[in-house]
């Protein structure tokens, strides 16, 4: 490895704005953090960056949405107050979304709104904290979402975790077993597809975890963010296998977390859905009265966990949301064929990291190559994840570190693909070439 100044972004300025940033250990800086950085870099430079740091959809939302947000505004929903239940439209369309692409049976009643996933996420971890008295700590099934872990560690939930890649098939019974049997596990979390590192549970994963939470009687919690986006299956048509993989086969525990940010790139609307099963959602836990004054889950988690976090998602939204629901329900709108071409630019990105002397960090799912979706990982040679993400700044590159993910993999980044344009492929080319050029 040699010394090198004549990097594609003027080294001195990137030198100088990592300084006066803040951040003491870039490969630990939050996402916000990155994304205030690289801001500050293309605007004192001029010069822009290969964006990968942050989950952005790069795709326009769907007019069925928007037309539909314009005629609900049109007519006065702004002034109300939305029922924090959710709009029956929504939570009518839904439920039948989740029959037709999952082909799982929850009620609309179970189907409820929340400010995105964020919000969904935070309700779900505030609820499970409360069930049981002598149970509170959640279990990550990792890497995961960071912000997950920063909502735990605001709310003070205790977590554990493990990075489940070298646990995959049937090494995931006694690994889960070595924490569930310790007795203070009230749920475990992940997301399917994964972020940050794309693998896919099968489903003889999905049926062990299930058969697990059965077995000790705690819920799982399954982020479903980039829900029919393992693009190895066209999950696309309504009513039609193969549908959306999930732990909803194999138990009534269960809590599905879905977004309409990255499948409906509806993101900045700020809207997803909190799904629980039926028994669930009617099952009483004693241990939660002193808390919520009920021992009644599902009324628990609208009327006094998501009621205390907001007053009602915002009302022409969940109009929007509904219509295009209803479009997809109904065979009108193929949302799968639209996110496609995220896989395209992920495999285009993965051979310019490969040509160039990077290596894949997570690539199989048990003995199947890995799917080309919404995120990849990568890693260079004799580099950590924290020199790795920092020098990639001097070369116009930004990811975020896996470190920050649960993952055990200390040499690794996180790449998002979507808002690297099919034309900026070129340019990512040449600045790994001249970055493998210099550190070779």
């Amino acid at each position: 490895m040699v010394s090198v100044k004549n990097t594609p972004i003027d080294f001195y300025t990137v030198e100088k704005l990592i300084k006066e940033s803040g951040i003491k250990n870039i490969g630990k800086a939050t996402i916000r953090e990155l994304v205030r950085l690289v801001n500050m870099i293309e605007s004192e430079t001029g010069e822009k960056f290969i964006r990968m740091e942050m989950g952005v959809p790069g795709l326009q939302p769907s007019e069925i949405g928007i037309n539909a947000e314009i005629d609900a505004l049109k007519r006065g929903v702004a002034s109300k107050y939305p029922m924090i239940e959710g709009i029956n439209d929504l939570k009518n369309e839904f439920a039948r979304f989740l029959k037709l692409f999952m082909n799982i049976n929850i009620k609309p009643q179970c189907c409820i709104p929340t400010v995105g996933s964020m919000q969904g996420g935070f309700a779900a971890f505030l609820m499970m904290s409360n069930v049981w008295k002598d149970r509170k700590t959640t279990l990550f099934i990792d890497p995961g979402f960071p912000v997950q872990k920063q909502q735990h560690e605001v709310m003070k939930i205790p977590y554990e975790t493990f990075d489940v890649y070298n646990y995959r098939g049937e090494k995931l019974i006694e690994k889960l077993e070595s924490y569930l049997s310790k007795g203070n596990i009230s749920s475990i979390v992940y997301s399917n597809p994964n972020n940050p590192s794309w693998i896919c549970f099968t489903e003889k994963e999905l049926k062990i975890i299930g058969e697990m939470a059965n077995k000790y009687d705690v819920v799982v919690i399954e982020d479903l963010a980039y829900f029919a986006m393992d693009f190895r299956k066209d999950m696309s048509v309504p009513g039609q296998p193969p549908y959306q993989p999930t732990v909803a086969n194999y138990t009534d525990n269960y809590i599905l977390l879905i977004s309409s940010s990255k499948a409906f790139s509806y993101a900045g609307q700020r809207i997803g859905v909190i799904a629980v099963s039926d028994k669930l959602f009617e099952r009483t836990f004693p241990d939660m009265v002193p808390v919520f004054g009920t021992d009644k889950f599902g009324y628990a988690l609208i009327y006094k966990v998501i009621y205390s976090l907001s007053a009602g998602v915002s009302h022409s939204v969940q109009y929007g949301l509904a219509a295009i629901l209803k479009a997809v329900n109904d065979g009108l709108y193929n949302f799968v064929s639209d996110v496609r071409q995220y896989g395209e630019r992920a495999k285009a990105m993965k051979k310019a990291f490969v040509d160039n002397g990077f290596y894949i960090v997570y690539d199989r799912d048990e003995n199947e190559p890995l799917a080309d979706g919404f995120y990849f990982t990568f890693a260079y040679p004799n580099f950590t994840a924290d020199q790795l993400l920092e020098k990639l700044l001097y070369y116009g590159i930004s990811a975020i570190s896996l470190t920050i993910t649960g993952s055990e993999r200390t040499d690794g980044l996180r790449a998002c693909v979507s808002q690297v344009m099919p034309e900026q492929i070129p340019v990512l080319y040449e600045r790994l070439k001249t970055f493998n050029l210099h550190h070779s």
